[in-house]
């Protein structure tokens, strides 16, 4: 049973904490469940080894949550993990559907790892014939028509789309039309949506440029020496 005070302490925090904190946040949970289950205390320089940050940065995106740990011994390590799981709106389990079953789509169907956070992919959608009846995962895949359906009947909270891009504006716009307000884009497209609904896009491509731009500069650094 969530802690109620600590609710409330997670509601005003997503709120006021920069984006970039929240987009660590996640690291930092995932840093302390990779702990050996009998650490009781961790350091903010062991957390911030593991993330991939520095400690100075773990301290300042923790102080949004009030005076945490102790001096000379670190933070307790399950007090921690429970109040960004709360933060995180870890607490309860959300419902998915994914739109899109070409390979991505069908890799992403076949991913063990949401369930362990909560999130259950209730349903994958599709426009071409030759794909809806064919299983991915342990689902069916459906014919987008039966989007409206199934998001009333199973409560849906979050669309992921993994569709060519461009089919992915008029999947959002559908999305949101059904009443869900929380996307995650894996199309290569930036997506035009209403107020009140939240996008976070996964570009693969770019990620990929990033690494390439990495790449040339530590090239140009070794000729240069």
């Amino acid at each position: 049973m969530a802690v109620p005070g600590r609710v409330i302490l997670a509601a005003v925090v997503s709120r006021t904490i920069p984006t970039a904190t929240v987009a660590r946040l996640p690291v930092y949970l995932r840093s302390l469940v990779e702990l050996p289950a009998t650490q009781e205390t961790c350091s903010s320089d062991q957390l911030a080894a593991i993330a991939g940050v520095n400690s100075a940065q773990v301290r300042k995106d923790l102080s949004h949550f009030g005076s945490l740990g102790t001096r000379g011994v670190g933070y307790n390590v399950g007090e921690l993990r429970s109040l960004l799981r709360e933060a995180l709106g870890l607490t309860r389990e959300y419902s998915v559907v994914l739109i899109g079953a070409g390979n991505l789509g069908s890799a992403l169907a076949n991913y063990p790892g949401f369930e362990a956070w909560g999130f259950e992919m209730v349903a994958v959608f599709d426009t071409e014939q030759d794909k809806v009846g064919q299983i991915v995962g342990d689902l069916t895949i459906q014919h987008l028509s039966d989007l409206e359906k199934v998001v009333a009947d199973r409560e849906v909270s979050i669309g992921i789309i993994a569709t060519p891009a461009g089919a992915a504006q008029d999947v959002a716009d559908r999305i949101t039309r059904s009443g869900i307000r929380s996307i995650l884009n894996f199309a290569p497209s930036v997506l035009q949506v209403p107020d009140g609904v939240s996008v976070r896009r996964v570009d693969l491509s770019t990620e990929l440029q990033i690494l390439t731009f990495h790449l040339s500069s530590r090239a140009d650094e070794s000729a240069a020496g």
